[in-house]
């Protein structure tokens, strides 16, 4: 559409919420118009995953708790590299991991990550609707189950900080 509307004369504006580049489709998108020779910008956004957590009170990091952060899709599961994922002192953040939070969970247990292990799911992330849902990594189906779509996953020990640092109510 972006291509068509531009080879119309038109002057086309993709408006994402986030960053394009991440799990945006953005990269796709530009390859397309540089195939097509049709200029563009890209006016960058912060990424669901920060933001949501920043309103959830959720460091990604954080230097007694998670040296590291993991941003992965939910939707392709069967290429993932689950026991580099289920390691301790680090988070991971799933989007689009509603759908196959059982999956997600088992295969991330069955790699050795701890079963309380904290776990938040963030719906609708830095609306003024946003609900997180804070559990454990036993109980992520059950979490997801229950939360409004959009949502976002963090499984990591950062999320047990929510219930002090939680300033967006």
């Amino acid at each position: 559409m972006l291509v068509t509307l531009a080879k119309d004369g038109k002057r086309v504006v993709r408006l994402k919420g986030g960053d394009p580049f991440i799990f945006g489709r953005g990269g796709e998108e530009l390859e397309e118009l540089v195939d097509e020779n049709i200029p563009f910008q890209v006016v960058q956004g912060i990424t669901a995953a920060v933001g949501a957590a920043a309103y959830a009170g959720i460091p990604l990091t954080h230097r007694y708790y998670a040296h590291s952060v993991t941003f992965i899709t939910g939707h392709k599961n069967s290429t993932i590299d689950w026991p580099t994922l289920a390691r301790c002192s680090q988070t991971l953040v799933i989007y689009m991991g509603i759908i196959k939070a059982e999956e997600i969970g088992n295969n991330l247990l069955l790699h050795g990550r701890a079963p309380k292990t904290p776990v938040a799911v963030i719906s609708c992330g830095t609306c003024s609707n946003q609900k997180v849902l804070i559990g454990t990594l036993l109980k992520l189906e059950e979490l997801a189950r229950h939360a409004p779509t959009p949502a976002l996953v963090v499984i990591g020990e950062v999320v047990a900080l929510h219930n002090k640092i939680n300033w967006f109510f």
